[in-house]
């Protein structure tokens, strides 16, 4: 695609980044959706806590509304799902009409969710639509140092994401491994020794989750 302009970088990161965050904040979401609804005493404080957002709402109720269908709160998912697609539209020539219209289903289906009484089996869609959106991207994107871009946002919100939920070790090894050769390819301006402390954070026996939060948002 020729020279990749500074702005055209930023989107690309970026759209790696809110693809991701809707990815796994929702499959988070999903999975403790059964255990919440259920429960007598509220745990969608802790939920918000987890995942490092401030928790404005009143009630389960309002969380299970405005969380994830609430264009007005920044954090909801469909905020984040908004802004995945203000990158992509942009990039409509850089990543082709396909990847853009899995961007573009995942947000008809977060409307239908919206509209629904039982609204995980079209959250469940958004998933599948991410999922498509980063295997077209990876499929029918020529450029490698596009694809780089993208995939070093999503790896370095992933990290992020990871540390907070407070996953094992193990995953968070594995996801450094991925990332550092997406990062150092990608052309993006990087700080490479806070790429190699990387690396230092997730192998010591006691991990410090706030540490590498704050690590891996300094990378890029």
């Amino acid at each position: 695609m020729g020279i990749i302009s500074v702005e055209q970088a930023d989107h690309l990161y970026w759209l790696g980044r809110y693809t991701e965050r809707v990815y796994t904040t929702l499959r988070f979401y999903s999975k403790s959706f059964d255990t919440m609804i259920d429960e007598t005493i509220d745990s969608y404080q802790k939920f918000c806590e987890s995942i490092d957002i401030p928790n404005i709402y009143p009630s389960k109720a309002d969380f299970f509304r405005r969380y994830p269908f609430d264009p007005g709160n920044p954090d909801s998912i469909i905020s984040n799902l908004n802004r995945a697609y203000d990158n992509a539209i942009v990039l409509r020539e850089s990543i082709g009409s396909e990847a853009l219209s899995y961007i573009q289903l995942a947000i008809y289906d977060m409307n239908k969710a919206a509209a629904s009484a039982s609204p995980m089996i079209e959250l469940q869609y958004i998933l599948d639509h991410i999922l498509a959106f980063w295997g077209i991207a990876d499929d029918q994107i020529d450029s490698e140092q596009v694809r780089n871009m993208i995939k070093a946002g999503k790896r370095i919100e992933r990290i992020d994401l990871y540390a907070r939920l407070g996953v094992s070790k193990k995953e968070l090894i594995r996801e450094v491994r991925r990332m550092v050769p997406r990062v150092e390819r990608s052309g993006l301006a990087y700080d490479r020794p806070r790429l190699e402390q990387m690396k230092e954070l997730v192998e010591n026996p006691n991990l410090d989750y706030y540490t590498i939060v704050s690590t891996v948002e300094a990378i890029i």
